[in-house]
């Protein structure tokens, strides 16, 4: 009888140990693989299809709010090399052209410094003539149609606290949107009359008493290149009240009512 023992355990055995080895490396080699396709899914999305921004100033009020965030369209009027991470100098121009619409809410970059992300109304394309009379907006010497909110109606759209006066303002091909207008005496009350250029649009925000726009000389006209894309919808929205490490205060500061809005 061998009465010899074995020094080597149940958990020593080198093809076990080997299959052990071999399969951690793969599941390794999995996960990494997926991170890898999901990060190259993201910015295949983000430079093609859809880029979140955030609203950082009240130049579009009350349309966009301070604080909230949204998906801005790079389908909608094609590409140019400021649709792209790092506006690489690959070319000019655009390609997969649709021309913007009047009333569309746009991102681009602005033309003194080709960095600054703007965004605001479109509200003149090539060849129109824009001009601004005691804070009425004439296009091709039309006013656009304006219609003063009452205070009931500001709470309907939550924006209660606005001070002067608050309209729907209706462009000539139709689109509606809500204006705000402190006083018609401000100094970019009376503006112009200014054609737009061929290849540019004219962009104005809605709160006109405090917007930097098209009709400032560090705007101007936006030449098509510059259009990043077309803001859609929002996906997410606070108020700022709450900073970020009181958690217990998010609830109250998230504008639960504007989520997945679409931008008109």
């Amino acid at each position: 009888m061998d009465n010899s023992m074995s020094n080597r355990g149940p958990d020593t055995d080198p093809e076990k140990s080997v299959e052990s080895g071999q399969s951690s490396t793969g599941a390794l080699m999995e996960t990494l693989r997926t991170v890898v396709i999901a990060v190259l899914i993201a910015l295949g999305v983000r430079t093609f299809a859809y880029e979140p921004f955030n609203i950082p100033s009240s130049s579009m009020e009350p349309t966009l709010l301070i604080g909230d965030y949204l998906f801005v369209s790079k389908l909608s009027y094609g590409y140019s090399k400021y649709s792209l991470p790092f506006s690489p100098d690959l070319f000019d121009g655009r390609v997969f052209f649709s021309e913007p619409e009047m009333g569309d809410v746009a991102v681009f970059r602005t033309p003194r410094d080709v960095k600054t992300d703007y965004i605001k109304r479109i509200v003149g394309l090539p060849g129109d003539e824009i001009e601004v009379r005691e804070g009425v907006l004439y296009i091709n010497g039309e006013p656009a149609e304006r219609e003063r909110l009452l205070p009931s109606e500001l709470e309907a759209v939550d924006y209660p606290s606005a001070q002067g006066a608050v309209y729907w303002e209706t462009l000539p091909n139709g689109r509606r949107h809500l204006i705000h207008e402190q006083m018609d005496t401000a100094p970019w009350d009376n503006w112009g009359p200014e054609v737009v250029r061929p290849g540019h649009v004219f962009a104005m925000g809605d709160n006109r008493d405090n917007s930097q726009d098209s009709r400032s000389r560090s705007v101007g006209q936006i030449p098509f290149e510059n259009l990043v894309g077309r803001a859609d919808v929002l996906f997410f929205s606070h108020d700022s009240s709450a900073s970020w490490w009181e958690v217990w205060r998010w609830p109250g500061a998230i504008r639960f009512g504007r989520i997945g809005d679409a931008i008109q």
